[in-house]
């Protein structure tokens, strides 16, 4: 029974020791990121990757989100006769709960992913050791700068998930299912608040420290060449994504 329990707590026991390394790397960013010089082309370049070039993905996701959304919820709401709380569905689902994480987990995918690989494949070519012999600091050349191009980047692209998602529903319910288009709008209007799509640009913020954080760890410690780089590559995405939908909980339990 012991040995059981030994072998089931070891996963826990090594998530919650990773957690903490995570939280002690935000500490030494947090401490560099005041403190010159400041790499503001740096900066851009990474807010051009994870933001510009994560586009793409994101409003297709978010698209189909909110059409198979619309479906959903009214083939439901038609067995009670709530055709129109369809619109206020979709874009209360959107803002609050379905832009912020599939946009966070769409990003992870394609950004968390490459941060984790690029740092990784630096780290086991001896580039981030090459930068401490030439005195710069890895965590302000590398580090900081992908962490807070995800943190401003990632609210953006959620509120264009959170448009076209509900652009999307709207023309499901509207188009496709003949919902009338003025009670589509005026019960979205009437239900949603300015301060659900806040709390969802706040988690979105939260979500990109999230991933960014989490992509730079897990490269910054590869070790064990090419091998190590795709093991790292695939823990940042499962580890971010886990980080994500417990932070989710935690946030929409304080915020709602």
């Amino acid at each position: 029974m012991i040995r059981f329990l030994e072998f089931a707590g070891r996963p826990l026991v090594f998530f919650i020791e990773e957690c903490g390394r995570i939280i002690l790397l935000l500490l030494s960013t947090i401490s560099w990121m005041f403190r010159p010089p400041f790499r503001f082309s740096v900066m851009i370049k990474q807010m051009e990757f994870v933001g510009v070039n994560s586009l793409g993905v994101v409003l297709i996701t978010g698209a189909f989100t909110g059409m198979v959304l619309a479906l959903q919820t009214y083939h439901g709401f038609r067995m009670f006769g709530g055709e129109s709380l369809v619109g206020a569905t979709v874009a209360l689902s959107m803002t609050r709960e379905l832009g912020p994480v599939f946009t966070a987990l769409m990003v992870t995918g394609r950004v968390g992913s490459a941060m984790a690989a690029e740092l990784g494949t630096m780290k086991v070519t001896e580039q981030i050791d090459a930068l401490n012999t030439m005195s710069v600091s890895p965590i302000q050349f590398l580090v900081m700068p992908r962490i807070i191009a995800a943190i401003l980047m990632l609210p953006i692209l959620t509120i264009i998930s959170d448009f076209v998602g509900i652009l999307g529903g709207y023309f499901v319910g509207v188009g496709v299912l003949k919902i009338n288009s003025g009670i589509f709008m005026a019960k979205m209007i009437e239900i949603v608040d300015l301060e659900d799509i806040f709390n969802g640009l706040i988690k979105a913020a939260f979500f990109g420290l999230i991933l960014s954080l989490t992509g730079c760890y897990k490269g910054m410690n590869t070790i064990g060449g090419a091998e190590g780089v795709g093991k790292a590559t695939t823990q940042a995405v499962v580890l971010s994504s886990i980080l994500i939908f417990i932070s989710d909980y935690f946030l929409t339990a304080v915020m709602f």
